[in-house]
Formats: C-alpha cells, sequence, structure tokens
C-alpha cells in the first residue's frame, strides 16, 4: 500500500517540471508511505514519477519504486497489492522474464510489457498504476474493477498531474482550487461524491476499472478495462470454496494481517476462514464507544465471543468522547474528500496503527455481495409499486404537503412519487441523502442550477446498469441483479471503498476486503447468487463456518457505528433514539463546511 504521484509535460513548450511542487505532493502522502520514499525524472525532463513505501510483500530494497524494466524502457509506480503475482510471476518466468525483486510491482509491469493492457484484467487485487514506456512515450493511468484504490489526476495548460489523494494535488500548489458545483451536488445528493467528480473542477478521478493512455502528449478518454456484465466463469464452484478462496489471497504477505472484528456476521466469517488457513491464530482487533456500552449498538462484547470461540489474539480498544473530539480535527484534515462516512474507520485505523498492527482485513462488502441491506427488497417493491400510485387519481399534487404531514422526518416519502418509479430512482430515493429540490436552499439557486444542470442521480445510476439486461418494469426476482450491481458501483465504490482507504492509510495501515474482489463475484455470479439471494446470508455463513457460535446468528444487525453527531452536539441518546438520516443530512452540511463550502439554508 502506498502512495503514488507524477508530472507529465504534454508539449515542449510546458514549463519545466518544477521540483519542488513534486516533492510537496509526495510527501504530503507521507502517511501512506512512512517506509520508504523515492523519484525518477526522466532525462528529457518530460515526466517525473514519485512514490510514498508502505512494504507489505518483498520489504527489501529491491522492492522500491519506481521500479524498472527492460533496462530503462518501462517505470512503474503502483499502490495496491495483488493477490495472484506469484501465479503470474511463474508464468512470466517460464517465458524467460528475469525478476530482480519478489514484489508484486515487478510482475505488473513485466506482464504490461508482454500484453499491454490486456494484462489489466489478469490482475486480481486492489491497484492504481502509472506505467512509463519511455521508447513510446507513453503514459498508463489504470484502476482495478471496483475501485478500491483511488487515482485523479488534472490537466492544467500542458501538464497533467496525478496523484492518490485530490488533497495531494492541491499541496503541489500548481492546480486551481476552484470549487466544482457538480462535485458538490453529487455530495449533496449522495453523501459522497460520485466519480469521476471530485470537490474540484480541475480534478478528476481515473474511473474504476478504467485506464487511461497519454501517448505524446495526447489525453485519451479513460477506458473500460472490465465488464460488468460479462462474467461467467466455468466451472462453478461452491460458495464455500469461493469464500475460502478470497481469504487464502488476501493473507497473502511478508508482515502478519489482522482482522477487523464487529459483532457481524461479514468478520466473523472472515476471521474463521482464516483461522483455517494461518499457522498462528490471527489479531483480531474490535472498537468500542462508551456512548454504547450496554445497548444493542455495543458491538464488542459479541466480537469478544466470537474470538474466544475461534481462539484469536483478540484485542479491544475504548474511546470515549473527549478522546473523539481531539480526533475530529485529525479526521476532517485527513478526509480528501467530503463525505458523511469514514470516520468510524478513520478511529478504528488509529487505535489499530497505535496497537502496532500495520494489515487489516476488513468485512466491507458482504452486505452488497450476500444482498443483506434493506435495498434488495425496498427497491423493487418501491419501483413496482409506486407507478400503480401515480394512477390515482389527483393524488400526485396532494402527495408533497400530505408526506410532509405525515412523516416530516423522512424526507423520502417526498420524493416517492417523483423519483421511485424505475429500479435506478427507487434506488436514489433509498441511498439518497438530499433531494434536488433542496439544494437551491441550501447552496443557493445559481450553484444549484449549475450542479444539477450537469448530474442526475437517477440518469448516473440507470447508467451503472448500461449493458446490463435490466429496465424498470423487471419483476422484483430478476432485479436483484440491478441493486447488487447499483450498491456495489455506486454507495460501495463512492463511499466505503473511498472512505476505506483515507481512514486507514491516514494511519499507515492496509486495508485489505476480501469480499470486494472480481473472481469472487464472479463465483457468485455463476450460481446466480444463491443460496444466499433465496436463504439470506446468515444461511451461507452457518454452512460455510459452522463452528461460529449461535449467538452470532441470533443478533440483529446494527452495522458499526459511531455516534458523530450526539459527540459533536454534546448530546447522549438512549439507545433506539438514533435518526440516522436526519444525522447523516446534518453531518453532510457541518463536512462541506469544514472544506470552505458557505451554506445558505439549513435542512
Amino acid at each position: 500500500m502506498c502512495g503514488i504521484n507524477g508530472i507529465l509535460r504534454l508539449s515542449d513548450g510546458a514549463p519545466p517540471i518544477d521540483g519542488q511542487e513534486f516533492l510537496r505532493t509526495r510527501e504530503s502522502m507521507a502517511s501512506r508511505g512512512p517506509d520508504g520514499k523515492g523519484g525518477w525524472f526522466s532525462a528529457r525532463g518530460e515526466i517525473a514519477l514519485g512514490h510514498r513505501r508502505l512494504a507489505i510483500i518483498d520489504l527489501s530494497a529491491a522492492g522500491a519504486q519506481p521500479l524498472e524494466w527492460q533496462g530503462e524502457r518501462y517505470r512503474i509506480v503502483f499502490n495496491g497489492e495483488i493477490y495472484n503475482y506469484k501465479e503470474l510471476r511463474s508464468e512470466l518466468a517460464a517465458q524467460g522474464a528475469a525478476f530482480r525483486s519478489r514484489s508484486d510491482a515487478e510482475v505488473i509491469v513485466a506482464l504490461y510489457a508482454r500484453d499491454g493492457v490486456a494484462a489489466l484484467p489478469r490482475l486480481r487485487g486492489m491497484y492504481a498504476l502509472a506505467i512509463w514506456d519511455d521508447r513510446e512515450r507513453t503514459l498508463l493511468l489504470a484502476r482495478d474493477p471496483y475501485g478500491i484504490k483511488p487515482l485523479y489526476y488534472a490537466v492544467t495548460g500542458q501538464t497533467l498531474r496525478f496523484a492518490s489523494q485530490v488533497k495531494a494535488l492541491e499541496c503541489g500548489g500548481a492546480i486551481p482550487l476552484d470549487c466544482d458545483p457538480t462535485g458538490l451536488t453529487g455530495f449533496l445528493l449522495w453523501g459522497s461524491v460520485p466519480e469521476p467528480l471530485t470537490i474540484r473542477r480541475a480534478v478528476r478521478a481515473v474511473p474504476s476499472g478504467h485506464y487511461l493512455i497519454v501517448a505524446r502528449g495526447h489525453v485519451g478518454e479513460p477506458q473500460p478495462h472490465y465488464n460488468w456484465h460479462q462474467y461467467k466463469p466455468e466451472p462453478a464452484i461452491g460458495l464455500g470454496e469461493a469464500l475460502a478462496g478470497t481469504v487464502t489471497a488476501h493473507l497473502v504477505s511478508d508482515v502478519p494481517v489482522s482482522i477487523f472484528l464487529s459483532a457481524g456476521l461479514d468478520s466473523a466469517l472472515l476471521t474463521a476462514l482464516a483461522c483455517r488457513v494461518l499457522h498462528e491464530p490471527p489479531v483480531t482487533f474490535t472498537l468500542r464507544f462508551a456512548s454504547y456500552l450496554g445497548t444493542d449498538l455495543d458491538e464488542a462484547p459479541m466480537a469478544a465471543r466470537v474470538a474466544r470461540t475461534l481462539g484469536t489474539r483478540h484485542i479491544e480498544r475504548l474511546v470515549e468522547r473527549d478522546e473523539f473530539l481531539k480526533i475530529w480535527p485529525q479526521a476532517i484534515a485527513a478526509m480528501d474528500q467530503p463525505s458523511i462516512d469514514g470516520f468510524n474507520t478513520f478511529v478504528v485505523s488509529r487505535a489499530a496503527h497505535e496497537a502496532g498492527l500495520k494489515v487489516a482485513i476488513s468485512g466491507v462488502g458482504g452486505d452488497e455481495l450476500f444482498g443483506s441491506y434493506p435495498s434488495f427488497s425496498d427497491v423493487p417493491r418501491w419501483a413496482r409499486r409506486v407507478p400503480l400510485l401515480r394512477r390515482v387519481p389527483g393524488l400526485e399534487g396532494m402527495w408533497a404537503p400530505l408526506s410532509r404531514r405525515l412523516r416530516p422526518r423522512r424526507r423520502r416519502l417526498q420524493g416517492l412519487l417523483r423519483y421511485a418509479g424505475t429500479l435506478p430512482g427507487a434506488y436514489f430515493l433509498r441511498r439518497g441523502l438530499f433531494l434536488p429540490e433542496e439544494l437551491p436552499g441550501l447552496l443557493g439557486r445559481d450553484v444549484a442550477e449549475e450542479g444539477l444542470a450537469a448530474y442526475d442521480p437517477v440518469a448516473d445510476a440507470g447508467k451503472l446498469l448500461e449493458g446490463a439486461a435490466y429496465d424498470g418494469s423487471m419483476s422484483w426476482t430478476d432485479s436483484w441483479p440491478a441493486v447488487h450491481l447499483m450498491e456495489s458501483t455506486q454507495y460501495m465504490r463512492n463511499q466505503l471503498l473511498r472512505d476505506a482507504d483515507w481512514a486507514s492509510m491516514a494511519h499507515s495501515l492496509e486495508l485489505r476486503v476480501p469480499l470486494v474482489d472480481q473472481l469472487l463475484c464472479e463465483q457468485f455470479a455463476a450460481l446466480a447468487f444463491e443460496p444466499a439471494r433465496s436463504h439470506g446470508k446468515a444461511a451461507v455463513v452457518r454452512a460455510v463456518a459452522p463452528e461460529l457460535p449461535e449467538a452470532v446468528f441470533r443478533r440483529p444487525k446494527t452495522g458499526f457505528q459511531i455516534p458523530v453527531i450526539e459527540w459533536l452536539a454534546g448530546q447522549e441518546r438512549k439507545a433506539g433514539d438514533h435518526q440516522r438520516g436526519a444525522d447523516s443530512r446534518l453531518l453532510a452540511l457541518k463536512v462541506i463546511e469544514e472544506f470552505g463550502v458557505a451554506i445558505k439554508g439549513v435542512a
């Protein structure tokens, strides 16, 4: 896990590369790579590549980056982990490739030298990378299919800059810092900035599962290297074998791998499978919050029970309000783009780092994979029933005032008839934060109109389904894969994974997500996501990991929460008094103000 950056002159008339700007950008990402740093400037002064290293695989100096291949033709900087690199290395070595390190980065560049961009779909893992071909004078930028690892770029004048963080590009001092109304609009609608947008006009994300090539001064359009609608692995294997396979792959490391253990089924499953593979019991780590002690939201007692059953080396850490208030400014400073999530991961990663952990496994992705979010039932139901409601004479005209009177705190009710008649619209209503019609009161009419003219949340959700056999008239049963796809490529990609990256890397902690794996998803899809789709997550976990205590299957789902709003406001609440939707809206306004955006109204 690392931080990467680079500067490329797009023409002979571009300004010379500023070495101090290059260093400011790289060193702003020091927490992403405290184990080493590297830089390379081409002899022609055309490009500079930078790297901050968190050494996980091949801890020797041979694994340092930028790393060269075929003399001085290729140079790579890479952030992430490739879990099948040993298999790829053996294949390449059998064809005569001579490796000088045991690193996965060297395997990537060797594979690219042989296969070009066709190498990308063969990489199993999380990655953001840049490869410079000095002979062809081309730069490749690419990201993994899920977008677990971030990569941003900016083209200003005749210069292209890229980095692992938006704030790193800002620290370089050479890009405009104008706020992008479209990115801001996307944030208020969803609670995270939808890619490829960012909060800055000048900066865009390389889209997940895409690459772009810069060739002799021309910046190409991002192109997909992974198609979410064309995976049918043969032969199909059982879910137990698939899950065991992804856990085994994600344990590849030259340093110990620990596990974030909550009270949920996802982390319990991963822990059970890891215990079968590892020679020694892993370290499991649980965070608990003082405000939740003695309530159903306290995850620690169940996590401790699972740890005792599996025999792990368990660490438990308590966080109180005063400590969180000291951490809050650090979290905001580390947050790369505005988000209403990530604070829980920031706090637990900080505590894990203090405990001496360097790599941790997280259960992110389980709800998307097993279909255990309420959206898997709510979205198809709304999409099926709302068109019927629209046929009721006069109802549309009465709906807004009626919904405000019935449930004033449930803002999504006000948009039910307008948005929920299709799967993408129903999904936006289920996951959205603010409705579009609320934005003028928050941002002012001009800013809101500019943002909404360029970004439509329902159309954006619909684009996620392009190329798939989904439409708004589908039956409830057939719509399950559509919700899975939208949850995986909207909420998980833009919020959970992005927040997991900045929040963990702020503490030099590599966070691995075995349930977010393209091969695992393909294996599940080959089985039509059964039996999870018909019988639920608990049935799958019970069958795959029967050694888990029965109590973990009976515990109501709560999710890993942190009492951010009540701690910031100095208010304690009873366990059943959490208004998560209202709290998320308040948190969004507070976060965006921390990013220097003035909010004109109060929602």
